[in-house]
Order: C-alpha cells, then structure tokens, then sequence
C-alpha cells in the first residue's frame, strides 16, 4: 500500500511523515512527494498544511497539486491536517481566498475580545492543548477517549455551511468545527503529528483505515 504526504512546501512535512513512519505497523510505503501523479497513485492521502491559507494555495496550484488532491478525494481514503483541512473548503477570510470548493461553508477568523468564562480574555491564535468532542462514531476514534486534548495552533476555523460534515468540536470559548469529514474524508484543525499518543493512535487509524464509515 502506498501512503503519499503532499509535499507543496507548507508545513510541518517531515513530522507529518515521521509520526506517519512510527505507527506503521502495515508495511505501508509512506512518502513525501510533490508530483501530482505520484498523488493519483497512492492509495491513501495525507495532506497537511501550515501557515497562510492564500500562500498555501498559491503553493498548491504552482505545484500543480490541485486537480489531484480534488481528485483524490473522490474515492480513496484521505486526511486533511491544519491548513490542509482548511483548504479544502469553499473560500476562507484569510486574504480572502478561494479554496478547493470540496466542502461548502468557509474558513472564518475567530471573533475578536474573546473571554473565557471567568472573564480573562482569549487570545488568538488558539495555541496550545484542548478538548476534542466527538460527535459521531468514526474508524479514526478508534481507541481515543471522547474530550482527549490535541495540539492546536491556528486563527481561523472551519464554519461548514452543512452541519453533517462537522465530525468533532471544540471549544474557545464557543463550540468550534474541529474536525470535518464526509465518505472518505476526514480533516482535523489541530496537528495530530504534535499530539502525541492520541495524534499517534488517529494516524494509526488512517493507516488501517479503508475509507468507509
């Protein structure tokens, strides 16, 4: 089995990759690439992303990796991390930019003078651990307690325009879309490579996973 990380030069690539690398316990051949047909023949895709959704974009259509990621997600198995996850929405408020138009809805900023609930303010970027909520049974929570914290750095958030394609939430101080999925797809907010045992057991997942729900 073929695992391709999209390499568009954004993000924490190598880390994606290795914390892909250390739960492999399939024989799975997982590698970088940059090159849109060795994208269409792997069987699994992780896409990850960092940084500005408008400079992840340009790098993404300079690479010629859009019409294969959109491809791609058509039937094979295929994870979206951080900006990765963003981009595969409609439009974001970052720029404003155009997305994949994968998923209806948007990417919005968090709101600003945001409080917790005894009142101390917020500060964005959210940074930091926080709670996961699933809301759906998934083959990728598999063995990850229902509130596990994950690793999260990130301004904007997912605002899907269908409320079936929100798979987990979080809070800041609102409930918050933190992980999206529909089929074949799933796409988490936070970096699953910097979250430890339960970012390791949600690759895992992946890596087991057929694409069904």
């Amino acid at each position: 089995m073929k695992v391709a990380v999209v390499d568009y030069g954004m993000g924490n690539l190598h880390s994606v990759l290795k914390s892909a690398q250390a739960v492999n316990d399939i024989g799975a051949d997982i590698f970088l690439t940059s090159e849109p047909e060795a994208v269409l023949r792997a069987d699994k895709v992780i896409f990850p992303g960092q940084g500005a959704m408008p400079d992840c974009m340009r790098e993404l259509n300079q690479h010629g990796l859009a019409d294969a990621i959109r491809e791609s997600t058509k039937s094979k198995p295929f994870f979206g991390i951080c900006v990765g996850a963003q981009l595969l929405f409609e439009e974001s408020e970052e720029g404003p930019t155009q997305g994949l138009g994968l998923f209806p809805g948007k990417v919005a900023r968090f709101a600003a003078g945001l409080r917790d609930a005894e009142g101390e303010r917020l500060k964005v970027p959210h940074m930091g651990w926080n709670q996961v909520f699933q809301k759906t049974v998934h083959p990728l929570f598999a063995g990850i307690a229902d509130g596990e914290r994950f690793y999260f750095v990130h301004s904007y958030h997912f605002a899907p325009a269908d409320a079936a394609l929100t798979l987990a939430e979080s809070e800041y101080p609102e409930r918050f879309s933190c992980i999206v999925g529909r089929g074949n797809i799933f796409a988490s907010q936070f970096h699953t490579e910097k979250s430890h045992r339960a970012g390791l057991q949600m690759m895992k997942n992946f890596l087991a996973w057929d694409g069904s729900v």
